[in-house]
């Protein structure tokens, strides 16, 4: 009997190691082409990727969009060519440890330190003096406040004209994540395996729970999220980034009561069938807290990533919004 074990155990190691060290996937069309009509810079001797198109004559207006977690700034692709007719720069980045970004390990992330890389990438492009519209979404959503917060106690070097934030955790109180997402932030022991282990599988049932049941990705789209994980393996990263939802817990009172005070022009686009952030507690708190700000509540079969759920109605709600002051 022990000597079959032996046998078995001599078989499953060697599996285990290759699958451990399985190389990323290729890049598809469409992510490939993204990633070349990007560039990079440099911050704090980072590499951090972003796009930058010049769109609409005759208009000086920017926006700047900061995508969520555990994707890209590919999450806007569905936007991209629209907002380009609008703006006269539509402006995004992967942040630090996210898609084409780099991606060190070990690293401290912090909500501070992208807010940074952010006015660094502003700084870059030679928009500092520039009032600039700021779209957001999930983890994106508490960058955005943290800019926001230097702005408003004029540390920052960004000249915030607005904020349209979308479906992210700025209340710690209304903010459920998800079971893998709480053992990789709180568990120092399996987290080291847990992001070794997790597989396409298991992602793509991950990010399927948090889109709604008839806006499901297709197969290719899923493909293009978990490709931009596993670049420069990112998924070994995941806990760390994670500190993110700690980090809004204990810096709640910066966060929201900047959202509270703000006098720059707010707006919420929700998808309420969000499990993380759930209808109707999430959408009933940000009213009461945040009264001057206007919201949009789309489809009731909308989800936790409206920008590509509902790409027509996530567009008409901003520009609905950007016409308003």
């Amino acid at each position: 009997m022990r000597e079959w074990w032996v046998h078995v155990g001599l078989i499953c190691i060697p599996l285990v190691a290759v699958y451990l060290h399985i190389p990323p996937p290729q890049l598809s069309p469409s992510l490939q082409k993204w990633h070349n009509a990007g560039e990079a810079f440099h911050f704090r001797g980072r590499d951090i990727f972003y796009r930058d198109s010049y769109g609409a004559l005759g208009s000086s207006d920017v926006v700047i969009l900061l995508h969520g977690f555990p994707t890209s700034s590919f999450d806007w692709n569905k936007i991209w060519e629209p907002l380009t007719q609008r703006f006269h720069r539509v402006v995004a980045l992967d942040f630090l440890g996210f898609g084409f970004s780099d991606k060190p390990r070990p690293h401290r992330y912090s909500i501070f330190e992208q807010a940074s890389v952010v006015e660094a990438l502003v700084a870059h492009l030679g928009l500092s003096n520039q009032r600039v519209n700021l779209v957001s979404h999930d983890y994106g959503d508490t960058v955005a406040l943290e800019l926001l917060y230097s702005d408003q106690n004029r540390s920052g070097h960004l000249i915030i004209n607005s904020l349209c934030l979308s479906n992210g955790g700025l209340f710690p109180e209304t903010h459920y994540p998800r079971l893998l997402q709480t053992l990789l932030k709180d568990s120092s022991f399996l987290a080291p395996v847990l992001t070794r282990l997790t597989n396409y599988k298991i992602f793509q049932k991950g990010i399927g729970d948090v889109f709604g049941p008839y806006t499901q990705p297709t197969d290719a789209e899923f493909w293009d999220m978990w490709t931009g994980l596993r670049y420069n393996d990112g998924n070994l990263v995941l806990d760390s980034i994670l500190q993110f939802i700690n980090q809004r817990s204990k810096h709640r009172e910066r966060w929201v009561g900047t959202l509270t005070s703000t006098i720059v022009p707010l707006h919420m686009i929700y998808g309420p069938l969000d499990p993380v952030n759930p209808h109707p507690e999430f959408i009933r708190l940000y009213q009461q807290l945040v009264q001057r700000s206007t919201f949009t509540i789309l489809d009731e079969h909308i989800s936790h990533y409206p920008q590509l759920e509902d790409p027509t109605g996530f567009l008409n709600a901003y520009f609905n919004f950007i016409h308003s002051f």
